[in-house]
């Protein structure tokens, strides 16, 4: 699988009586067997301002190195992708559960992360030849 791109952004009212403005998008675009997908993952934005629950992120942007700042945000969708890779198949994933949330940032090795997102910058990409070697394997 190569990875293209991982975003993410607030959601902004588009109209006044809508609850866009309580959720964040993250995005991972990615190409499998010569067909290039999009996961879009839509959670609660409290979920942001509690990550440190989740990962050993202090303060956010979460990576900052050679220039690159990396948003929280940014992280979700790939993490979802790379804890799931059964998720590959689909467009869309929302999460409204705290539980559920945190355990997709279980066993993650955060340390690996800023790897992908300086290939993203530098090589336009990022190579992933198992979803495993971001997982903490049990000792």
């Amino acid at each position: 699988m190569f990875i293209k791109q991982c975003r993410g952004y607030e959601l902004e009212k588009e109209k006044s009586n809508t609850s866009e403005d309580f959720f964040n998008r993250s995005e991972v675009t990615f190409v499998e067997n010569g067909e290039e997908k999009t996961l879009h993952v839509l959670y609660v934005r409290y979920f942001d301002e509690s990550f440190q629950e989740f990962t050993p992120f202090q303060s956010d942007p979460i990576i900052t190195q050679d220039g690159l700042e990396v948003a929280f945000k940014d992280i979700v969708a790939l993490v979802c992708l790379l804890k799931n890779p059964g998720l590959r198949a689909r467009k869309r994933v929302y999460i409204n559960s705290k539980y559920e949330f945190a355990s997709y940032f279980q066993d993650i090795d955060f340390e690996k992360l800023p790897e992908i997102f300086i290939s993203l910058k530098q090589k336009n990409g990022y190579e992933l030849s198992s979803p495993l070697e971001f997982i903490k394997q049990p000792k």
